[in-house]
């Protein structure tokens, strides 16, 4: 089982053999299914994927800001949920799966990707993009790994607080403050893994401190809200399953 966790991007599948099986979506409401290809918006609770000792694809992660440049939709259509790539990708998801399949090593899988989405991107199927707005609310709270008064952001926009939250939500499918945490915790799941995978000794509380928490006791809260279990149990469970590194 591998926990497909809250991050600022969405995801983007593509599947090299056996289908990818998400046992429980973060939608409690979706049912479990199967995908050769996969385009999954942001959420705020974990996913549950399912397979029987080997899986193996390619994952894009995709700002909610070139979503409708890729998908031809706005981030917030496909937010909490997840939908076959063919779905939001038409033909192309079918393409890319049939020749990344069939390509003869890494390179020329890549390639493939190259080719295949700078051809979307070069004639998009929606000329609207995000607004300006919404865009430097959402770098902004990046760069800052996920801090930042949503009023200030606000103010830097020229817009009320209400109105930023509702063109924000429009958009990404998140107010800014919960985008604002879980950009957050990614920051902080990424750290955790990273220091563990190094060997670094692990002390919550300078992680919590180093990420921008109240304490420790805060980092733990929102790592069982986000990811469902603590970080100890989650570093237990994630170090069974190893993905090339991004």
């Amino acid at each position: 089982t591998h926990r497909g966790l809250p991050s600022p991007y969405l995801t983007v599948i593509f599947t090299l053999d056996d289908p990818l099986t998400v046992a429980a979506h973060a939608d409690p409401l979706q049912p479990p299914a199967s995908y050769r290809s996969l385009v999954g918006g942001l959420h705020t609770s974990p996913a549950l994927i399912t397979h029987q000792g080997r899986q193996s694809g390619i994952q894009l992660l995709l700002s909610p800001l070139g979503a409708r440049a890729l998908l031809g939709m706005p981030a917030a259509e496909l937010a909490n949920i997840d939908v076959e790539g063919s779905e939001v990708l038409g033909l192309l998801a079918e393409r890319i799966v049939d020749r990344i399949r069939t390509a003869e090593d890494w390179p020329a899988r890549f390639a493939v990707l190259d080719q295949e989405l700078m051809s979307r991107l070069a004639d998009p199927p929606i000329a609207s993009r995000t607004s300006d707005e919404v865009g430097h609310v959402w770098r902004r709270l990046v760069a800052s790994g996920g801090h930042g008064a949503v009023s200030e952001l606000a103010a830097e926009t020229g817009w009320s607080d209400r109105h930023l939250r509702s063109r924000f939500s429009d958009e990404t499918g998140l107010t800014p403050k919960a985008a604002a945490r879980v950009i957050r915790f990614d920051r902080t799941r990424r750290l955790l893994q990273r220091r563990t995978a190094a060997g670094s000794l692990l002390l919550l509380a300078d992680l919590a401190a180093d990420c921008g928490y109240y304490d420790q006791a805060h980092l733990a809260r929102e790592f069982r809200e986000l990811a469902g279990l603590p970080p100890s149990a989650w570093l237990a469970e994630e170090f069974r399953n190893v993905q090339a590194p991004s």
